[in-house]
């Protein structure tokens, strides 16, 4: 594993990522999909070795975004113009409106990366305080609004996870475990009314899936958590077992990103990450089926 993940470090891939960063100066923390928090999030989910003291600066760039004072102040607000009127974290309806992901994820990858320092301690607060009754997190500006984010409530899940793994946090543990209760009650991508699926990029199959939801990554992320063997993936499960090609592998229907590695653009990345088809397998979305359903027992030779 040590020379696999040196591998992944000297990898023509990560360079390009790295070097495009540094290339075309150090674009904002959160550019999609290439900023600092989105490098650092890629390198963690592709096996990048932790520990590497060369990637420091961009973690206290993001540390310092995500727990900057804005983060820290809070507001009362009964409608969206007075929402986009203030600075700070809009309340409303007993709901604190954020996009949570964008501290858990952090929470998530720099432990993973081996980067983890004092300052998690901080996000793992934040992300507290603002969890909403049924679990999840929410960015949603519209007063009625009273629902958890799958995309929203994902990745703080899998950050309190790591983080109560790792400092045996009680507190984080049950807010993580709440947590997967907005994907489980909804079968991974039903609507809990009617059972329908609640978007049509959650049955498709995406790599990187960024901040987005799909099946593949709740069904990833469920197994992260300790929780695919609970029934409700079974239905997950399934259908990610009927998408596999006659060759083995699963395919990239949709993708979230287009490959620009010489300038700034919204929702570019660096690198290719295999492109879509309808009947060739995508290597990376196959390697994270795979690794799903062998952690669901359901991987045969």
């Amino acid at each position: 594993m040590v020379r696999l993940r040196e591998e992944i470090r000297r990898s023509p891939r990560v360079k390009a990522m790295l070097l495009g960063h540094s290339r075309l100066g150090r674009p904002s923390i959160y550019a999609k999909w290439q900023g600092a928090h989105w490098i650092l999030a890629t390198l963690s989910d592709i096996g990048y070795p932790p520990g590497d003291r060369r990637l420091i600066p961009l973690r206290d760039r993001i540390l310092d975004a995500w727990l900057a004072p804005n983060f820290l102040t809070e507001f009362d607000a009964k409608s969206k113009k007075v929402v986009y009127s203030k600075e700070g974290v809009p309340l409303m309806k007993g709901r604190y409106r954020r996009c949570a992901s964008q501290q858990g994820n952090p929470l998530y990858f720099l432990a993973r990366l081996g980067l983890e320092n004092e300052r998690s301690e901080e996000l793992v607060e934040i992300l507290l305080h603002w969890q909403w009754p049924d679990g999840g997190w929410n960015c949603d500006k519209n007063p009625s609004a009273d629902t958890s984010s799958f995309m929203e409530t994902l990745l703080p899940m899998l950050g309190l996870h790591l983080y109560a793994r790792a400092h045996r946090d009680e507190a984080a543990a049950k807010a993580s475990e709440r947590a997967r209760e907005v994907f489980l009650k909804r079968h991974l991508f039903q609507r809990a009314n009617d059972g329908k699926v609640i978007h049509r990029e959650f049955v498709l199959l995406h790599y990187p899936v960024y901040w987005h939801y799909d099946i593949l990554a709740g069904l990833k992320a469920m197994a992260f958590v300790g929780a695919i063997g609970d029934p409700r993936c079974n239905e997950a499960l399934d259908l990610l077992e009927q998408k596999r090609l006659p060759d083995g592998g699963w395919p990239s229907k949709s993708r979230y990103y287009a490959v620009e590695p010489d300038k700034v653009e919204l929702h570019a990345d660096y690198v290719d990450w295999g492109g879509t088809s309808t009947r060739r397998m995508n290597e990376w979305v196959t390697a994270d089926a795979l690794y799903v359903l062998a952690s669901a027992g359901r991987l045969r030779s």
